[in-house]
């Protein structure tokens, strides 16, 4: 079975109008009607380096999980931001971005690679005081613009070590959308057979021209797990690059019903959703 992750978060991070906290409530109370498996809805980090993230916590208090099957993920980037995430009993998961890139890395978390483990072993530790998951995110994991070391046999090293701390949920993000096709079903089929243990994921960011062969490639190496956002919105303001939308959630539904999978989503509360996020995305 495919889980669908939402992610509302990575839409809004970096839209250049704040998005009033009432409208963010509303549209997550919305996606959380249509049947993800996980909405990716907030970050507890620096509210300097991510304004529009400052008011997850007032986001939080607002939310509407009765009924629903969907799960939510705070993005956190250190372990006071995990201490703060894990207080609320309405939040599953912990996402940390561990970049393969040096100088990403330091961009986006203010720290080395090697310090980055460090805390994800903390993180790690944390979650399984207080009963929460973590997914880490490979970001820069196809490759990086920086001109830091790349290769597959580093993303691959590198997993092993965070399996090795037991991290269960991994997802293989393409940051800024430098991934071929071609890369993500070699990345992609190496991690499914070389690590069955682990939950795989794909954070693709895309193209209208690229999306399709991207989507086809994760999915035919035996991905699972795909995260993207209403309308292909968002992308990492801290990679100080132009911008590749994440990947268009109704274009991965369109393509998998057409394959054949069935979601199980709720199709009047879809079209809410995105009448919703015509109104906040303009």
């Amino acid at each position: 079975m495919l889980k669908l992750v939402e992610c509302p978060r990575d839409a809004m991070q970096g839209w250049k109008r704040q998005i009033p906290t009432a409208q963010k409530i509303a549209y997550i109370n919305s996606l959380l009607k249509v049947g993800f498996d996980t909405i990716d809805f907030g970050s507890f980090v620096s509210p300097k380096a991510i304004p529009q993230m400052a008011d997850t916590k007032e986001v939080i208090g607002g939310l509407d999980l009765d009924g629903s099957a969907s799960k939510l993920l705070a993005i956190i980037a250190n372990p006071r931001g995990a201490e703060e995430a894990s207080v609320y009993e309405q939040i599953s998961f912990l996402g940390f971005p561990f970049s393969i890139s040096e100088t990403f890395q330091h961009r986006n978390t203010n720290s080395s690679i090697a310090t980055s483990f460090e805390r994800v072993e903390e993180i790690q530790n944390i979650c399984i005081k207080t009963g929460k998951e973590l997914v880490v995110y490979i970001s820069m994991g196809f490759g990086n613009p920086y001109g830091d070391p790349y290769s597959e046999e580093i993303v691959f090293e590198w997993v092993n070590k965070l399996v090795g701390i037991d991290v269960q949920i991994i997802s293989l993000a393409d940051t800024v959308g430098l991934a071929s096709p071609e890369q993500v079903k070699d990345i992609t089929a190496y991690m499914v057979e070389s690590f069955p243990g682990i939950e795989l994921g794909v954070h693709l960011h895309s193209t209208p021209a690229n999306w399709k062969e991207k989507l086809k490639a994760a999915l035919s190496a035996g991905c699972k797990r795909f995260d993207g956002a209403l309308k292909g919105i968002g992308g990492c303001p801290m990679a100080n690059d132009e911008l590749v939308g994440n990947m268009n959630t109704e274009w991965m539904i369109d393509h998998f019903e057409t394959e054949g999978f069935t979601l199980n989503l709720d199709e009047e509360a879809l079209e809410k959703s995105l009448a919703l996020a015509a109104e906040i995305f303009i």
